[in-house]
């Protein structure tokens, strides 16, 4: 008795008959299987117009050029629709969709959409990371073959405000291990096209955790007096203390944040008294005046540091004698760090964490140029820290460096610390 076959097996046959019939066609009539006139495009046409021409069929009732049962035509087929989908295996398609005559007929192999599934976020994250509405459309009809008009990306991107202005007021916590602080200059056109400062601030919590509690744009220059008014509303949105408030030396910027948080402790970046020493030094120097230096941050105590000042200032002033000032001018706000657990030391000591935000930011803008208004620039703001870090590896590896320093935080500052459950 001969044995039947599983039908798993004759299905393989099957499918493999059809597909060796297939390759044939595709020999015999010269064409290629794949490519822009392949005989997959063709095939994948055919068969998506047969699907659609059935599915009208069921929903009419009746085949083409046949009346209802009851001899009337009340609904009937009313020509096609161009429509262009995207097949994973060939790319953009173009096919001819049928209508019906009161609109009634609703698709299901090739739904009625507007845009494509997902476009928002395509959109949205295209549109942080730099391109204009203009690039963005292109892009789509290059990649998708769909058409996303500019003012439809324009759309999609406005309706972000007002999740931006709900992001930009909502709680925070109670007690920051750190916050660090800064200005990024846009252009935007207010009249005429101008640099404007927008105001950035990066907020360590309890837990080693890394939040941006949000963006503000001042109508002037970056000053001490509107960064007073940035803090105070990080105060109302609920923060009672910050450990380390650290900075880039602003001026007046200590007394406005003892105003708001009076145990605060504000610390300037170690490296900007470097950096603009820099600016001041020969190309040829900088690598031996960094040498010098290196005794001044890593010393360890204040004394030390300035004994390490000391010497690198006498050996130095006589060739660039403007460093003694710009050093002792931010002495005070330079050793605070130095009075503290060298697990506390390497994560306070700079503004490292905001400063790689601010090259997202720059990063995205530079394809714009400029902006037509301070909102647009918000927007494109707010879109770069909304697709900050998708994966979530990167705030792993923050938190790990943050959890030898929260263990020197906790004791340090143990009768500043929340007791369980009161953080939020």
């Amino acid at each position: 008795m001969t044995p039947t076959k599983k039908p798993d097996a004759e299905k393989r046959n099957a499918e493999r008959e059809a597909a060796l019939t297939f390759v044939r066609m595709a020999k015999e009539e010269g064409l290629d299987l794949t490519g822009p006139d392949g005989l997959l495009k063709q095939f994948t046409k055919s068969v998506l117009e047969t699907v659609l021409d059935e599915e009208m069929t069921g929903h009419l009732g009746r085949a083409k050029r046949k009346r209802s049962k009851d001899g009337r035509a009340a609904n009937t087929r009313n020509g096609t629709t161009a429509k262009t989908v995207v097949a994973d295996s060939v790319g953009p398609v173009g096919i001819e969709v049928p209508r019906d005559r009161d609109g009634s007929f609703e698709p299901v192999v090739v739904r009625k959409r507007r845009r494509l599934p997902g476009v928002d976020e395509v959109v949205l994250s295209l549109y942080a990371r730099g391109l204009t509405t203009g690039e963005i459309s292109a892009r789509f009809q290059e990649i998708y073959g769909a058409d996303v008009s500019r003012e439809t990306v324009s759309r999609i991107t406005e309706r972000v405000v007002a999740e931006k202005d709900e992001w930009c007021s909502r709680p925070l916590d109670r007690v920051y291990a750190a916050v660090f602080i800064d200005a990024t200059v846009v252009k935007v056109r207010d009249g005429q096209v101008a640099n404007r400062a927008f105001y950035v601030a990066v907020g360590v919590d309890l837990e080693g955790d890394r939040d941006v509690p949000g963006i503000w744009a001042p109508p002037a220059a970056e000053g001490a007096r509107y960064w007073l008014s940035v803090l105070t509303e990080l105060k109302n949105r609920g923060v009672d203390d910050v450990f380390f408030l650290i900075c880039d030396g602003l001026k007046g910027l200590p007394d406005a944040v003892g105003a708001v948080w009076p145990l605060a402790i504000v610390q300037t970046c170690v490296v900007h008294p470097l950096r603009n020493t820099f600016r001041y030094a020969s190309k040829k120097d900088r690598d031996a005046i960094k040498r010098d230096a290196k005794p001044i941050y890593t010393a360890p105590s204040a004394a030390a540091a300035a004994a390490a000042r000391d010497a690198m200032l006498d050996k130095w002033e006589a060739r660039y004698p403007a460093i003694r000032r710009l050093w002792m001018d931010a002495w005070e706000r330079f050793i605070p760090f130095l009075d503290y657990d060298v697990e506390i030391r390497r994560v306070i000591c700079t503004t490292n964490a905001i400063e790689s935000l601010n090259a997202r930011f720059k990063r995205s803008i530079r394809a714009r140029g400029h902006f037509p208004d301070e909102q647009a620039a918000l927007k494109c703001m707010y879109l770069t820290v909304r697709s900050l870090d998708p994966t979530g590896k990167g705030r792993i590896r923050w938190s790990a460096r943050w959890k030898p320093a929260l263990n020197a935080f906790a004791i340090t500052f143990a009768d500043r610390w929340p007791s369980e459950g009161t953080q939020q």
